[in-house]
């Protein structure tokens, strides 16, 4: 099911601690709030590594610095979310939650489905390159079962002061997997928001080089099947979104180069651009759980990312 398909506000739970070093999952939610109406609630968890025993020994004076702790941390994301422009009757009246429990994943998890949110927000690990995207150990983990949407941007990246100007999906090759629910997903919302949709097939690889021998014909023959192979996927997806939306302006586009990242890069990126992955299958469970190419993949996207759960083509 895509984001906001009852037309509420988007229910966004942003994951963000005060003394995490960057603002990038709060300055994506403000760049959704230019495209479309939001309500946001952020979540600070942190890992309670004691024991219970421990914990009842610490008493009332646990719950005292708990306390205290919570209230700044509302204080820090009050002043964070003014700062990046998020209109205040765009806050859910819990705008600011603290949690803390023995799993970072569990408890974001759970906090999305007690506010029913329709995407999650992560910002990346801080060690990232500025503008591209390295997942820490909670991105890892949501990116391998959560049951909503997940959202990733990268680092410092420039987003565009008029929103969201055009989605991406890009296919993947992944065994087994179905690309057209995410893609009719991503074409609904690129509907909903008025904004062309581009249909991207990467290829790492480029022209193959021969690694011994200087002849290249069996390399540029396999090049060119794939090429042939990747325009024929393409056709068929622009055809199946069409059909069901035939008002929206829809482009397709191959990017190959000699690694992931010259693949990427060589398509033309703008500030607004948002990209759209879908999962690979879990049985019957709806679940993101993306494969090894996505994977590879994301270090290199240079714009903010949503990766939705694989779900059956209805």
């Amino acid at each position: 099911m895509p984001l906001n398909s009852d037309n509420r506000a988007f229910r966004i739970l942003i994951s963000w601690t005060p003394a995490s070093g960057g603002t990038e999952p709060i300055e994506y939610a403000a760049w959704l709030a230019r495209t479309t109406k939001i309500e946001v609630r952020v979540v600070s968890a942190f890992v309670q590594p004691w024991h219970e025993v421990s914990m009842q020994k610490l008493g009332g004076k646990y719950h005292k610095w708990f306390a205290q702790e919570a209230k700044a941390c509302k204080q820090a994301v009050k002043s964070t979310l003014q700062a990046a422009g998020i209109a205040r009757d765009q806050w859910n009246k819990d705008y600011s939650v603290l949690m803390d429990g023995p799993s970072k994943p569990q408890l974001l998890t759970q906090a999305a489905e007690d506010f029913e949110a329709d995407l999650v927000l992560l910002g990346t690990n801080q060690g990232a390159a500025k503008g591209r995207f390295v997942a820490g150990s909670t991105a890892d983990s949501l990116l391998h079962y959560s049951p909503i949407p997940v959202g990733l941007t990268p680092r410092a990246v420039k987003l565009s002061k008029h929103g969201v100007t055009r989605l991406n999906f890009a296919m993947t090759e992944e065994q087994g997997s179905n690309d057209l629910p995410a893609l009719l997903d991503a074409a609904q919302l690129a509907a909903q928001w008025k904004v062309p949709l581009r249909i991207v097939v990467f290829s790492s690889h480029g022209l193959v080089a021969a690694p011994i021998h200087d002849k290249l014909d069996v390399a540029l023959e396999l090049t060119s099947q794939w090429r042939e192979h990747s325009l024929g996927r393409l056709d068929i997806a622009r055809e199946k979104v069409g059909e069901q939306f035939p008002d929206l302006e829809i482009r397709t586009e191959i990017g190959s180069g000699k690694g992931w990242r010259a693949a990427v890069d060589s398509l033309k990126w703008k500030k607004g651009d948002l990209i759209c992955l879908g999962s690979t299958p879990m049985g019957a469970i709806e679940r993101v759980f993306i494969g090894s190419r996505a994977t590879e993949l994301l270090p290199h996207l240079s714009v903010p990312i949503i990766v939705w759960p694989s779900r059956k083509a209805s």
